[in-house]
């Protein structure tokens, strides 16, 4: 392995908590009158705990591995606003299919301006909602002479560069490894950019992401995909992570099954 490619939510941020408030805050300014206005107003102040334990979050948990980008997350509370039940990625891909194509583009560019304002409000409270998997940043620090680091991210650059120094990273991830949201939607997008920059083969770059649709997306380019089980995803996913040959890491193990697992070999 000469490259190790980073998702940067659910792989190296918890950022569920951050993303809901987001796109809670994001879904309110949309629908002011609508079905979620009352738990959003209820959410708005309530402590990082209160809201780990509400249904409408642990409902949004369980959809985001389905999903992508930003306006997913409004896609996402939308299905939970109307009670519809979504179990697997076929099925959401159809909600997908279904849904207004405005309303996808308004939560999108709504949402990045969301981000910002809470952000400038208040950085400190903002940071709160972003903890670091502290495991799996030590486990970067440890090999950072081991491999080349890079990002291929859905979010967006100034987020990623001041949570990087946040979480004392930032020496880790030079700017021409970072590929956010601008690169792209699909993932392929991202790692074709970073195979050009870094002058390596696709088979010699391990891409990890708590996400298994973009794991069989680029699994097309040849790379090794590896499912961070630490992330925003479940039984369902591991399970289809194993059918399909990733390798499903878990924090505990990730050193091992990374740098010491040849490519080929599955590892659970």
């Amino acid at each position: 392995m000469k490259v190790l490619a980073l998702d940067f939510d659910g792989v190296i941020s918890d950022s569920a908590l951050e993303s809901f408030v987001v796109a809670l805050r994001t879904f309110q300014a949309l629908d002011p009158e609508g079905a979620l206005s009352e738990v959003a107003e209820g959410l708005s102040e309530a402590k990082p705990e209160t809201i780990r334990h509400h249904p409408l979050f642990m409902g949004f948990v369980e959809l985001m591995p389905l999903g992508n980008r930003a306006e997913d997350m409004g896609l996402a509370l939308q299905c939970l606003s109307l009670g519809r039940e979504v179990h697997d990625q076929a099925a959401w891909n159809i909600l997908r299919k279904e849904a207004s194509a405005d309303f996808l583009l308004d939560f999108h560019q709504r949402f990045y301006r969301e981000r910002e304002a809470l952000r400038n409000h208040d950085f400190q409270a903002w940071l709160s909602l972003l903890a670091p998997f502290s495991s799996f940043v030590d486990l970067l620090r440890r090999r950072r002479a081991d491999c080349i680091l890079a990002l291929a991210t859905a979010k967006d650059l100034v987020s990623v560069e001041l949570l990087l120094d946040a979480y004392s990273l930032s020496g880790l991830f030079i700017p021409s490894r970072i590929a956010d949201k601008e690169v792209g939607v699909s993932k392929q997008s991202h790692l074709k950019l970073l195979q050009e920059r870094l002058d390596v083969g696709f088979e010699d770059i391990t891409f990890i992401d708590d996400k298994l649709n973009h794991l069989e997306d680029v699994s097309q380019l040849g790379v090794r995909g590896a499912l961070a089980s630490w992330g925003y995803n479940g039984e369902r996913e591991w399970r289809l992570a194993h059918e399909r040959g990733f390798l499903v890491c878990e924090l505990e193990t990730a050193d091992a099954q990374l740098f010491d697992t040849p490519r080929g070999v599955r590892s659970s």
